[in-house]
C-alpha cells in the first residue's frame, strides 16, 4: 500500500510539474497587470502635488521639413505659471514663463530678438509639455501600455498617450514613468505641426527651491523684444 501510495504520489508530482512551470513562463510581471489609466493616473498625481521640479534634459527635435536639431540644458517648474528651459547648448538660449509673460530667446535660429507673449488667463501650460501630458491626463487621452523599460538604469513603464481632445497640440506621446516615484523620465512626443520631439530627463530634483531668478528673463543688449 505505501508502495503504491509513493508510485501514484510520484506520477501526480512529475504531471504537475510542467504546468506549474509554464504558468510561471507565461505569466505576465506583476506591473503589467497594472493598467495604463493607473499608471498615468498616479504620474499625475505625483507631478500635481509637486511645489517644485528640476532636472537636466536633453531634447531632440526633428522635422522632414527643416532637418534635425540636439540641445540640452536644465528644466525648472515652480507652481503653474513659472517654468524655464535654460539651454547650455545652443548656450545662453533660454524660454522662460515669469508668472505674467512668455519669453522665447533662441538666437541660434532668430538673431537679435526675443519674442514675449502674455500668459494667456485661462492657460499656463504654454511651452510646459509636462503639464499638457498629466493634467486630467485619462480624461484628455486615450492610453495605452507599450512596455517595460529603463532610462538612466532606473526601471519604468512605458505608456502611449492619444488625444481625445482635438485642440490639443499632439497626435500622440509616448511617456516612460519611473517606477519609483512616478515621474516622467523620457518622453516622444508627435506635434501636429508634424515635428517629433524627444526629451530625456535625468538628475531630477522635486521640492526644492530653485536658484534665484530662474524665472526672470533679462533681455540682453541689443535685443529687440517682439510682442505677440
Amino acid at each position: 500500500m505505501k508502495a503504491g501510495q509513493a508510485q501514484r504520489t510520484g506520477r501526480s508530482g512529475r504531471s504537475k510539474a510542467p504546468l506549474f512551470a509554464l504558468l510561471l513562463l507565461t505569466a505576465p510581471p506583476a506591473y503589467a497587470q497594472v493598467s495604463s489609466d493607473t499608471i498615468i493616473e498616479r504620474a499625475a498625481r505625483a507631478y500635481q502635488q509637486l511645489s517644485s521640479f528640476q532636472a537636466d534634459f536633453r531634447q531632440v527635435i526633428a522635422d522632414s521639413m527643416i532637418g534635425t536639431f540636439e540641445s540640452k540644458g536644465r528644466l525648472l517648474q515652480a507652481g503653474t505659471a513659472s517654468f524655464a528651459m535654460r539651454f547650455t547648448d545652443p548656450n545662453g538660449e533660454a524660454i522662460v514663463m515669469d508668472g505674467e509673460y512668455i519669453w522665447i530667446y533662441t538666437p541660434s535660429t532668430t538673431p537679435g530678438q526675443v519674442i514675449r507673449t502674455p500668459i494667456p488667463k485661462d492657460a499656463t501650460y504654454g511651452p510646459n509639455v509636462l503639464a499638457w501630458l498629466l493634467t486630467k491626463p485619462v480624461e484628455r487621452y486615450r492610453t495605452r501600455y507599450l512596455r517595460e523599460d529603463a532610462v538612466g538604469g532606473r526601471s519604468a513603464d512605458v505608456v502611449e498617450l492619444t488625444p481625445l481632445d482635438p485642440t490639443l497640440p499632439f497626435r500622440a506621446a509616448i511617456l516612460w514613468i519611473d517606477r519609483s516615484d512616478n515621474l516622467p523620465r523620457r518622453l516622444e512626443i508627435q506635434e501636429k505641426t508634424g515635428t517629433n520631439r524627444t526629451l530625456v530627463l535625468t538628475g531630477v530634483m522635486i521640492n526644492r527651491r530653485p536658484p534665484p531668478n530662474s524665472f526672470t528673463f533679462n533681455v540682453p543688449s541689443g535685443v529687440r523684444v517682439i510682442e505677440q
